[in-house]
């Protein structure tokens, strides 16, 4: 059979749930921002000790409110460069324009000295990402700097459900933060994502923006440029079931990766995405730098011949090297394409058996001994 790259895990028993939900929804007429909508929000917000949360069509989508609730309309907005496109995206599409930041290799992520190195007269905002699901600790240099300069910080927890640095969770670090709830994530709606805030104002924005931009629901006044960004009840009532799930999802990822970490201790060359002190990270990715020099592709295409897809890097085209984005590309970033260049994502599954993970194992020291001339 092999192991997968990605496996989306929803148990029989959410299967029943969400199937007699979904007919209780469709009889009842109202299929969108009804009392699922209310529910998972505030399920969300209690399940990251966030004061409130507002759910929306995509991870995008609650980005882009993020940013345009910051006021990045002709500004500028700082963006690490090994982030997905939707993060550049949504900063233009908000009105802003992007500027790359270089990040750190240990970590992946923005620190306190490359945000600083990006930042210019015009900046209004910095989106610091959490990838792979890990907190970097550096985004406490991060927002004491954006404190400083009068700058908003946003996050990027498209990765990060659950995710905490010493005792905090993601989503509480910045004015605003972004989740997604794409299939592969920890936890997912089918298509989603939620605004998490601390501020009734960013909350109430929010509300205002992801129903094309209407003072009330059910009024024909508009005050805001939004769009259709609602969340659908059928989506809704997915994500809040599938949000029981999420301890026992990371606790059985985290299994997964230290499996992974005692295997990959004794492989030279090989030197994996490490959590730092405080961080407790969920394990969305597990990523792993390759030796310099390492062909990354025939490094899959071997894995593959063992029956083992690796998932989607993070990632392997950083933004300043994307051809829709070149107008914008800017100075070389060495970091981030270094890292572009050298990773490879092993699977994590929400329900990983220690069958499957013993298959990547083995696969993955095949890999090490030919790399190393064995």
């Amino acid at each position: 059979m092999g192991v997968p790259a990605a496996r989306v895990v929803f148990l029989p028993a959410d299967q029943a749930e969400i199937a007699a939900a979904v007919a209780e929804i469709l009889s009842s007429g109202a299929l969108t921002l009804g009392p699922y909508n209310a529910r998972f929000e505030e399920a969300f917000a209690a399940a990251h000790d966030a004061a409130h949360a507002v759910a929306v069509a995509s991870g995008t989508a609650a980005l882009n409110i993020a940013l345009q609730v910051a006021g990045v309309a002709g500004r500028d907005v700082v963006v690490p460069a090994n982030t997905f496109y939707a993060t550049a995206a949504a900063v233009l599409q908000a009105g802003g324009r992007p500027v790359f930041a270089d990040v750190e290799l240990g970590t992946l992520a923005l620190s306190r000295d490359t945000v600083a190195a990006a930042l210019t007269p015009r900046t209004a905002a910095v989106v610091h990402v959490h990838i792979g699901g890990m907190i970097s600790p550096d985004i406490t240099g991060v927002r004491a700097l954006c404190d400083e300069r009068g700058i908003a910080l946003v996050e990027d927890a498209a990765h990060a459900h659950g995710s905490t640095l010493d005792g905090q969770f993601a989503g509480s670090f910045g004015v605003t933060a972004a989740f997604s709830f794409y299939p592969t994530k920890v936890v997912t709606s089918g298509e989603g994502g939620m605004v998490v805030t601390s501020s009734e104002y960013v909350a109430q924005e929010a509300k205002i923006y992801r129903d094309q931009g209407k003072g009330a629901f059910t009024a024909n006044h508009h005050v805001r440029l939004g769009s259709a960004w609602r969340m659908s009840e059928l989506h809704a009532v997915t994500g809040l079931v599938h949000l029981r799930r999420m301890a026992e999802f990371i606790g059985r990822r985290r299994e997964v990766a230290a499996a992974y970490d005692k295997a990959l201790a004794g492989l030279d060359g090989f030197t994996p995405l490490a959590e730092r002190p405080g961080s407790r990270g969920n394990f969305y990715k597990y990523v792993v730098l390759l030796p310099p020099g390492a062909d990354r592709a025939a490094v899959k295409q071997d894995m593959a011949r063992f029956g083992v897809r690796l998932s989607g890097e993070v990632y392997d085209l950083p933004l300043n090297q994307q051809p829709v984005l070149a107008e914008y590309a800017g100075r070389p970033l060495p970091v981030a394409e270094e890292i572009a260049r050298r990773h490879v994502c092993l699977p994590v599954h929400s329900d990983m058996s220690d069958a499957e993970v013993d298959e990547v194992l083995t696969a993955f020291a095949a890999v090490h001994e030919t790399l190393a001339g064995g």
